[in-house]
């Protein structure tokens, strides 16, 4: 019950023979996993400082015997098969696999299966049949509803009782490193709606979920095994048309202002990896329905960042960390399901926008420019209300704490393309 506890994998004594610089984001105590192709073919992998370890060599050289592995496992082009195993089998695996990364004794068995970062192009971790986007940071729903409803209280009625989400379009989320095409949609004028390319695009720096095994149809998962579905973090930016969704989204949520694009990162950081980031939860005021009270109420102090790389220079303009969410990754996944939905391996969960208490924690445009009315200076005359083609958009995250070695989730970086 709850979220992993560190293990020996977590010491930070550990040292890899696999040569790792130092201030990597992938050190021997991280070890996220992903997906990649090299030479046509598509493999499972776990990075280890600028090399990837071909898991499916691995396996097939015998080198994860012991683990009830289905045969061909990481020869896929997603993880979800390895998702359905849970967790028992996920930590065997990051366990054997930091004992051979570890042992020299094993190194000249490993060593062929490590491939530099550069020659492989990495993709998309998970195929996720569904994607819900929550709305869980308070500072975030707080502030948008002081920009769209000024005149009343700016958390709706039902915000601190429950997790607010909705349904995205998992056929558009797309791996790191996609181009983004501006969308068109319907806006709003004083002449009436007219269908154009959004005047409005946004980012919105989000920290995503994958479950595994998931659960049966009319089976909720209670929210003190909620933990026990969720495998790893990846970075999410969700970009957002705002003026598409403004015209929209009343009565009915999200819509085209939000299904053209989802990026998120390639590699997905296990909470084994995490676990010495635990930190408590904010205090929830009132307490939850029982349902929703969660016995551990517990994050992670990922330190999240947002560049925007303009004219050739970037530039940060947000700094925050999913240690502000008011509601917990374990009480949005139980809140999903109380209603007896199912979940399935590979489902992709996200916290919504993480903003801070502070204007440079925001996570978002829409909030950093006060919906454009405070635009952000770059340097050189550069001035941004909202994103403008040929912006880049990078996202990183990383973790960090006394006793602990640092470990990242990546980046996720997506250019803004013309409207077709």
């Amino acid at each position: 019950m709850g979220p992993p506890r560190p293990d020996f994998t977590n010491d930070p004594a550990l040292r890899s023979w696999v040569p790792v610089e130092e201030g990597s984001p992938f050190p021997v105590q991280n070890l996220p996993f992903g997906v990649f192709r090299h030479r046509r073919r598509v493999r499972s992998g776990v990075a280890i400082g600028s090399y990837v370890l071909d898991l499916a060599r691995l396996q097939e050289e015998g080198l994860l015997g012991g683990i009830p592995l289905p045969r061909r496992t990481f020869s896929r082009d997603s993880l979800n098969g390895f998702l359905a195993l849970g967790r028992p089998v996920w930590r065997a695996v990051r366990q054997r696999l930091c004992e051979l990364l570890t042992e020299t004794r094993w190194r000249p068995r490993v060593e062929p299966a490590l491939l530099g970062m550069s020659e492989v192009e990495l993709l998309r971790p998970v195929h996720p049949g569904d994607y819900v986007d929550f709305y869980a940071s308070l500072h975030h729903a707080s502030n948008m509803g002081r920009i769209l409803r000024p005149q009343q209280d700016p958390l709706p009625p039902n915000w601190r009782w429950l997790p607010i989400g909705y349904h995205g379009r998992s056929a558009t989320v797309v791996v790191s490193g996609t181009p983004i095409v501006r969308p068109r949609g319907q806006v709003s004028t004083p002449d009436g709606p007219i269908l154009t390319p959004t005047r409005m695009l946004d980012f919105e720096l989000e920290v995503g979920f994958v479950t595994g095994p998931g659960n049966a149809l009319g089976r909720p998962i209670p929210v003190e095994e909620a933990w026990d579905h969720i495998f790893g973090l990846l970075l999410v930016n969700d970009w957002s048309a705002r003026d598409i969704q403004a015209w929209e989204y009343v009565p009915l949520g999200p819509f085209l202002g939000k299904s053209f694009a989802t990026s998120v990162s390639p590699w997905l950081v296990t909470l084994e990896a995490l676990a010495p980031f635990l930190v408590p939860l904010a205090p929830q005021e009132p307490a939850p329905l029982p349902h929703l009270a969660d016995p551990e109420p517990l994050t992670y102090d990922v330190r999240l960042e947002v560049a925007l790389v303009v004219g050739g220079r970037e530039q940060v303009v947000s700094r925050t960390s999913l240690r502000h969410l008011y509601w917990s990754l374990a009480q949005m996944l139980a809140h999903a399901t109380s209603n007896g939905a199912s979940t399935r391996p590979g489902d992709l969960w996200a916290t919504g926008t993480v903003s801070g208490p502070e204007p440079g924690s925001y996570g978002c445009l829409m909030e950093l420019t006060w919906r454009g009315e405070r635009p952000l200076a770059l340097g050189d005359g550069l001035r941004r209300s909202f994103l403008e083609d040929g912006d880049t958009v990078v996202m990183r995250g990383w973790c960090e704490g006394e006793g602990a070695v640092s470990i990242g989730l990546g980046e996720v970086r997506g250019t803004v393309l013309p409207a077709l």
